[in-house]
């Protein structure tokens, strides 16, 4: 009878972090969309114009307003604001996602390995496409100002595709093998174990996942994240900002560690009663 309450429940809660995750992406892309407008507005021409205007201001004792300066103004307020609101909605996936697992705990393995299985999917989905990292360079100019050279906001599919482009297909292939192939095909299996716990074939899943578990997952996700990192162009990476995508994948790595040991247990269990009998 608890089990046929909590199953709706759970399938609730894993839309409603699909909703929040949503939310959370398409602030992350409006922020990031923010960033590249106040980018273009600091290339060396415009922002030798905004200090002209802003000299100008200066001189006319606030009689000349400086649109440049307030159209910045307006890009930042608005930059901040998607920024808050793409935490925001993170803070209610992490919120809800441990919520899930604390409930499908409680329920027992079974409905926590496939519902623990089906709320990672939701984390690495947003882990995959959105920004991770935000890559700018920039340079002090005499008289002008700070002036940015280049921006880059990438995501781990992004730079998966930005290696290939530029030749490294291999490194490119390896980060897609075990940060975006093994991960799906290693969770969705975990939940296909949750639902067929009795046959043999379950065993031989959770048995081969932890052989590539102890070592395809967070040393390449280090490896990914540096990759991410160093794939900006130039060699004076003057900023470099984590986001949002960061936090969505490293949740799938700790939720898929605690999937795979609850259908571990599951199985053992399983094979303890087979045992008894």
């Amino acid at each position: 009878m608890k089990k046929k309450i909590m199953t709706p429940l759970l399938l609730l809660m894993v839309i409603m972090m699909g909703y929040f995750g949503l939310q959370a992406y398409a602030q992350a892309k409006k922020y990031e969309q923010s960033t590249q407008k106040l980018v273009m507005e600091k290339d060396v021409s415009k922002q030798s114009e905004y200090q002209a205007k802003a000299w100008l201001e200066k001189l006319s004792l606030g009689h000349y307003a400086n649109e440049k300066r307030l159209l910045r103004e307006a890009i930042i307020k608005a930059q901040e604001m998607h920024r808050s609101e793409a935490k925001r909605y993170t803070l209610y996936v992490m919120g809800i996602l441990v919520v899930i697992l604390i409930a499908a705990f409680l329920a027992g393995l079974r409905l926590f390995t496939f519902f623990g299985g089906l709320a990672a999917l939701v984390v690495l989905y947003f882990g995959l496409f959105t920004p991770l990292l935000t890559v700018t360079i920039h340079k002090e100019l005499e008289y002008i100002g700070d002036v940015v050279l280049s921006f880059e906001s990438k995501s781990l599919l992004g730079s998966v595709v930005k290696l290939w482009g530029n030749g490294d297909i291999v490194v490119a292939l390896v980060i897609l093998l075990f940060s975006v192939l093994v991960p799906l095909i290693k969770t969705l299996s975990l939940m296909f174990v949750a639902v067929v716990m009795e046959s043999r074939f379950a065993h031989g899943i959770v048995k081969f996942f932890k052989v590539i578990g102890k070592w395809s997952m967070l040393d390449v996700f280090v490896v990914a994240v540096l990759l991410v990192y160093l794939t900006g162009d130039g060699s004076d990476v003057s900023h470099a900002e984590v986001q949002i995508g960061l936090y969505f994948f490293l949740a799938y790595v700790f939720v898929s560690m605690l999937v795979s040991l609850s259908a571990d247990k599951m199985l053992e269990s399983v094979r303890e009663g087979e045992e008894e009998r």
